[in-house]
């Protein structure tokens, strides 16, 4: 079984970076996945919050997780009244 040694988020790049200890990495390509799974605003700004702040949980979301189902359960949505 190969173990995580690093997560870190790659902003040269825009991805995710998993390096584990038999030297094989996983990159998730951030970009790509807020255009897949996020409709609106506050929804990357849930993302966003992960990929600088929990970079691992990040990763664990988009890899095992339900993303979709995450972003509906966390992000509040409250328009302005005109």
């Amino acid at each position: 079984m190969k173990t995580l040694i690093s997560c870190a988020y790659n902003m040269d790049n825009c991805c995710v970076e998993l390096k584990f200890s038999d030297g094989s990495m996983i990159a998730i390509d951030t970009i790509a996945v807020e255009n897949e799974i996020a409709d609106n605003m506050y929804q990357r700004s849930e993302l966003d919050y992960l990929i600088y702040n929990d970079p691992i949980g990040y990763a664990d979301l988009i890899l095992n997780g339900d993303p979709e189902t995450y972003l509906k359960t966390v992000t509040e949505y409250k328009p302005w009244d005109s």
